[in-house]
């Protein structure tokens, strides 16, 4: 047992520090993506449908890419498939000094990602078995976002020692991590060849399809999903206002990306120990994000809002898909795992769409909207504690 427990944290490291590079890549890209277009020509509503369209479509993608896991059960095929989609991208954004065609690149960098997560937390949670799920998951997000914190800084450096405009030297810069990511990634498939064998106790094959409590348990999630916003919105609202001088709104993302992996850690350990009334304790911080960062004008509540949004990500990444591993039989995760994220992918993105129309308005719509959908998925836990032991 001790050694299963062993193999399976290496394993859970090994796909943490694959993450940790693969993240320096992609959200150093992200960090500068937005920048690269409108120095290149491209208009904000260009930008920000292109983002919207790149999120959706690998949201999208995780439904299929899950179904296919299950049933083929070839999880490393699929996930090493989706990181080469996903990591060498960014590198080719580099080529292209046209808007029209750099944003090509840009939606298949988010397309490589949907290809990937189902496939990579089904062999996650095989191993996450052995020394609690919360924490497992929580392991992987803390260096995941360690990734998410370097990456953007990474990016900053060379942009300050080449000059403000070298976006293309920099995006074929992140070549570098994305290499490191890939070869940690076959090291991995090589070591493990077969994830499931990490998985503790046997499991009955279930062809009824996902249990009723997986479903009650996304109803309860997407409220907060909808209520929950992307940095894009709160960066362009800190940008607009003045609030926070410009340079250091990439630095106010590391740090809530900071807490976004302390928490994972931390929640995470608390989950298995207690259960889903931690994931509930993190919705409800979370709700308390936008109502300080969007109606204050005070930077020290902002950067409280912030923790409380870094606390919120933290839940969203870790503790959330810990739940489903929980819930679901084995031989269903992938499939479960590719609705679940793309169920979350859509609301978020409506969530998302409606508030960025309600801030057109007023910023105090936009915060009545996403209380509100938080609210619903605080409530929606409550009413059914019997059934999730909340």
């Amino acid at each position: 047992m001790e050694n299963l427990k062993k193999k399976s944290m290496i394993f859970i490291v090994l796909l943490g520090i694959v993450s940790l590079f693969s993240d320096m890549t992609h959200e150093g890209a992200r960090s500068i993506s937005g920048q690269y277009l409108e120095i290149l020509g491209a208009s904000a509503a260009v930008v920000g449908f292109i983002g919207g369209l790149g999120e959706l479509l690998g949201y999208s993608i995780r439904f299929f890419s899950g179904r296919l896991a299950d049933k083929t059960h070839k999880y490393w095929p699929l996930a090493i498939f989706g990181y080469f989609i996903n990591l060498l991208s960014v590198p080719l954004i580099a080529l292209f000094p046209h808007w029209q065609w750099a944003i090509l690149p840009i939606v298949f960098e988010r397309i490589g990602r949907g290809i990937r997560v189902p496939p990579r937390d089904a062999m996650l949670s095989f191993a996450t078995k052995s020394i609690g799920s919360g924490w497992g998951f929580g392991i992987h997000e803390f260096l995941d976002q360690l990734g998410a914190v370097i990456g953007p800084i990474f990016v900053s450096i060379i942009l300050f020692l080449l000059g403000e405009n070298n976006f293309r030297i920099a995006f074929f810069l992140l070549i570098i991590p994305a290499t490191f990511a890939i070869g940690v990634l076959f090291f991995s498939r090589f070591q493990y060849p077969v994830p499931s064998k990490l998985e503790v106790k046997l499991v009955e094959f279930d062809s009824k399809g996902l249990p009723k409590l997986f479903w009650i348990y996304c109803l309860c999630v997407l409220g907060f999903a909808m209520g929950f916003l992307d940095f894009v919105l709160i960066a362009f609202h800190l940008e607009k206002t003045r609030l926070i001088a410009q340079p250091m709104i990439p630095i106010l993302y590391a740090f809530a990306m900071g807490i976004d992996g302390v928490s994972a850690l931390a929640f995470g350990k608390l989950f298995d120990k207690y259960g889903f009334i931690i994931l509930l304790f993190a919705i409800v911080i979370s709700v308390f994000a936008n109502p300080l960062i969007f109606l204050t004008r005070s930077v020290y509540l902002i950067v409280i809002g912030m923790t409380c949004w870094g606390i919120g990500m933290g839940a969203l990444e870790s503790i959330i898909k810990a739940a489903v591993a929980n819930i679901v039989p084995m031989d269903k995760r992938g499939s479960a795992f590719g609705i679940f994220n793309t169920l979350l992918g859509i609301f978020w993105f409506i969530g998302s769409f409606i508030c960025g129309i309600l801030y057109g308005i007023s910023p105090t719509y936009l915060v009545v909207f996403s209380v509100t959908a938080q609210l619903f998925s605080i409530g929606s836990f409550l009413y059914f504690r019997s059934s999730l032991r909340v």
